[in-house]
């Protein structure tokens, strides 16, 4: 395999050596424009022979074709180790060398998961629609791994200065779990700013997964290295990867 662009994130997590993962960032590809440069999202309105050629280098670095999903901002977790076709769904575990799950985002978080012995991975595809709908905790259940043995790392998304929602997102967290409140801050009348790591963390935490990496990267105000949908709806897709060697 060839060696990742510079600019992309390697995740600083201690998975074991067998677990590999990959962020890319907007640089090192074909595309141009407001999809400049490395725009791997099919259903963007760039040219479509760029974002081939941009999947086609990245294809390059991993051991097979990743295991696309058709995300929908839900909670569904399919096996990518089976997977004939590209489903609805938000989140994939395998077990299988040589999977690669794989999601796109553009400020949603990423979030990675593998046990400490590297048996089994999974991705998740985490905003708020999803977080609120449980697709971390749906995530953790499907994996063959007691959730106590397994590490997270959440990737790059929208930050908690950046982040302005309405009253359902705060009601969509906080109805049953008032402690929820915590990660938003008043920003005017039925306007807040939420930390949509910190809802992530606290997912997590309560499926059991103590160990928690990553969170700190923002796409909204780091405009050179990410896409961001709120911060331009004309814009790419980066993809989150992981797979066992």
């Amino acid at each position: 395999m060839n060696t990742p662009h510079p600019q992309w994130i390697v995740p600083d997590w201690p998975a074991p050596a067998r677990v590999r993962a990959l962020v890319t960032t907007r640089a090192g590809g074909a595309s141009s424009g407001p999809y400049s440069s490395m725009n791997l999202g099919r259903r963007t309105a760039d040219d479509p022979a760029a974002v081939e050629a941009n999947h086609a280098q990245l294809n390059r670095l991993l051991p097979e074709t990743p295991r696309w999903l058709a995300q929908v901002h839900g909670s569904t977790v399919v096996d990518a180790d089976t997977l004939q076709d590209i489903p609805q769904a938000d989140a994939s575990i395998a077990r299988r060398p040589g999977t690669v799950c794989a999601i796109l985002v553009a400020d949603c978080l990423p979030v990675l998961f593998t046990d400490r012995s590297g048996s089994c991975i999974a991705a998740a595809h985490a905003g708020w629609r999803g977080l609120a709908g449980g697709v971390l905790g749906n995530t953790i259940a499907r994996m063959p791994a007691q959730p106590a043995d397994l590490m997270a790392w959440i990737g790059p998304g929208i930050g908690p200065t950046a982040f302005e929602v309405g009253d359902d997102v705060l009601q969509a967290f906080c109805a049953e779990a008032p402690e929820r409140k915590s990660a938003f801050k008043p920003l005017h009348p039925g306007k807040w700013l939420c930390d949509l790591p910190a809802l992530a963390r606290d997912a997590l935490r309560r499926a059991g997964v103590t160990e928690i990496h990553g969170g700190d990267l923002c796409t909204y105000t780091d405009a050179a290295r990410f896409y961001s949908h709120r911060r331009n709806p004309l814009t790419g897709r980066m993809a989150a990867l992981i797979w066992r060697q």
